[in-house]
């Protein structure tokens, strides 16, 4: 049994990225794992300022607003699922700025080893997810013993809630947790 948690960044409601990270949910908990799913509609969440103090002075983040708890999962999980809607060919900015405020984790004894991606599009094929895809094996690359495992395409739908009809898509995200 792994500890997965499920990370969705999108700020919209009907969200693509969110009704497949639901699906990966599904699949992962069928496979009982111990699964947290976390949206990060609502939480205050601030940008990194840059300063390194956690890592120079092995403190956590000097910025206390949400991600000081979100951190401590992150750090305990075994598996993390980074759900994201793709915005003029990136991840979103919410996304980004999680992942950024992650830095104290760096010099930690973290937990994760596996990684997981959940991309939707506008844009259909695999080019509109390459640059998201591309950033977050950067923070993968930060972190020695974990590894992108899979990445869920979820190009090709736009309109809110429009996932539910791609049901080879959903069931991609069903299968990627149930194999977690």
């Amino acid at each position: 049994m792994k500890n997965v948690l499920i990370i969705s960044t999108s700020l919209r409601a009907g969200s693509n990225s969110e009704i497949l990270a639901h699906e990966f949910e599904r699949g992962a908990k069928e496979a009982n794992n111990n699964v947290e799913f976390v949206s990060l509609k609502g939480k205050n969440i601030q940008f990194c300022s840059g300063c390194l103090a956690c890592t120079k002075n092995g403190i956590d983040c000097y910025i206390k607003d949400d991600m000081t708890e979100l951190r401590k999962k992150v750090h305990d999980a075994d598996v993390l699922v980074f759900a994201t809607p793709i915005y003029y060919y990136e991840m979103s900015g919410t996304m980004k700025t999680f992942i950024d405020r992650c830095n104290p984790l760096y010099e930690s004894d973290y937990k994760f080893t596996e990684v997981y991606l959940i991309a939707t599009s506008a844009e259909e094929g695999e080019e509109a997810l390459s640059r998201a895809i591309n950033g977050l094996e950067g923070f993968v690359e930060c972190y020695p013993r974990c590894s992108l495992k899979d990445v869920i395409d979820g190009s090709g739908i736009n309109e809110v809630n429009e996932a539910l009809n791609f049901k080879d898509k959903m069931q991609s995200a069903y299968l990627a947790g149930k194999n977690v």
